[in-house]
């Protein structure tokens, strides 16, 4: 099986767990320049950069081509080309209209999946903008997601490898905040159903529950910690996923 994390602009390089490939979200206010720095550092420290592209926070064409530009020069071969924030602060309202600039080209790309759908746009709309952006991407990664059977019914119907969003070990009561927050409806409603008990709340959700579950669908995981780097890069050792630096 194969792992990647997602960090953010705070977090310090230097306890990441040996995970070659690792995501820099850039977030509504991020500078698209200090993410193209961190994902320099990350170069210089051995790792496999991925830098996020949110279309709906890039202002225009020339603004897309110094990211673009800043990146491929630091040494970046990977992309994941999102829609981003819910409000254009620009130009662009979809990651297609990114895509279709060609900027990317030489790049390994990857783009967004819902399988449990999105607060922000309906169904159709989804699998319609799936299929545009088939023609310029290389896989997908999805949402966090802990329903098992969603993600393999939407595994199922793609044509490009799919890496299944997870989260680190993290309370129950915690997966239910995030699961709200991101509009997650069917993680939410498997995660409420599954927390019989009061002390379930509490008690951390092992990941390889739903890894196990997933092992004939996909090899590739993505992990999000929401905060939780050092319970995560426990159990990535515990479990020989990733070795100590």
């Amino acid at each position: 099986m194969k792992f990647s994390l997602e960090i953010t602009m705070k977090t310090d390089l230097s306890v990441l767990p040996k995970l070659k490939d690792v995501y820099i979200t850039m977030l509504p206010g991020d500078d698209y320049r200090q993410v193209a720095q961190k994902a320099k550092e990350l170069v210089q420290f051995g790792y496999n950069p991925i830098p996020h592209f949110p279309a709906r926070s890039i202002k225009d064409l020339s603004q897309l081509k110094e990211y673009v530009s800043m990146c491929k020069d630091f040494g970046v071969k990977q992309a994941l080309v999102i829609g981003g924030s819910a409000e254009p602060l620009g130009n662009y309202h979809c990651s297609l209209q990114i895509l279709e600039t060609g900027l990317f080209k030489g790049m390994k790309i990857g783009i967004a999946g819902h399988p449990d759908g999105s607060p922000d746009i309906s169904d159709s709309e989804l699998e319609k903008a799936m299929k545009d952006k088939l023609p310029f991407a290389d896989y997908i990664v999805t949402q966090w997601l802990l329903d098992a059977k969603s993600i393999a019914k939407f595994i199922s119907k793609q044509t490009l490898p799919v890496h299944v969003g997870i989260t680190g070990p993290l309370k129950i009561s915690s997966l239910i905040k995030f699961a709200s927050i991101v509009g997650a409806k069917n993680s939410f409603n498997f995660l409420k159903s599954n927390a019989t008990k009061a002390v379930d709340l509490l008690r951390p959700k092992d990941p390889n529950d739903l890894i196990n579950s997933l092992k004939t669908s996909t090899e590739n995981f993505h992990i999000y910690t929401f905060g939780g780097l050092k319970e995560t890069n426990k159990w990535l050792l515990k479990n020989n996923y990733a070795k100590e630096k």
